[in-house]
């Protein structure tokens, strides 16, 4: 039995995530570019695959949303450097990101608040049991979730963890 996996030579997994990673954002001064990442093992009968990257220690009450992209055909098996970036060139022909929590359809780059404990980032892919997500360009990361969820026949993480000081 295969065992489906992610990784990134970018990040180890446990690890800490290097500052080229953060936002350029709400007072971050990263280059906020993607990491590389690379899957191996999807089940058979997988559609497309799914990837998201998602800190579950955000102070909202409900964790923050850096990056969702749906509708990776089947046959992808690695994102490289900075296909997060606006218009999404670097994807694959139909991939698509969604809009994150910074409210943007790109990368949004680690920003947690200065001081704070290193927060948990948490990368997946799911590999998915339909071609293509039926929901807008501009659904919520809420509906993405969901519909992700609903198609999801597995799913490979690591979490690295990143903070800012006082």
């Amino acid at each position: 039995m295969t065992t489906f996996t992610l990784s990134s030579p970018d990040i180890p997994t446990g690890g800490t995530i290097a500052p080229v990673f953060e936002s350029d954002m709400f007072g971050c001064g990263g280059s906020n570019q993607s990491p590389v990442l690379q899957w191996s093992g999807a089940p058979a009968g997988t559609q497309s695959f799914a990837v998201t990257v998602y800190d579950p220690d955000a102070p909202t009450g409900s964790g923050w949303w850096h990056w969702m992209v749906v509708d990776l055909p089947a046959s992808v098996t690695a994102l490289p450097a900075n296909a997060g970036e606006k218009g999404g060139a670097q994807l694959p022909a139909g991939a698509r990101q969604m809009r994150n929590d910074y409210g943007l359809w790109a990368w949004g780059g680690m920003c947690p608040p200065p001081g704070d404990k290193p927060h948990r980032y948490i990368f997946t892919v799911h590999a998915l049991s339909v071609a293509k997500l039926d929901m807008p360009d501009d659904a919520t990361t809420a509906i993405g979730g969901f519909m992700i969820h609903a198609h999801t026949l597995a799913t490979a993480s690591f979490t690295a963890t990143y903070g800012r000081p006082a």
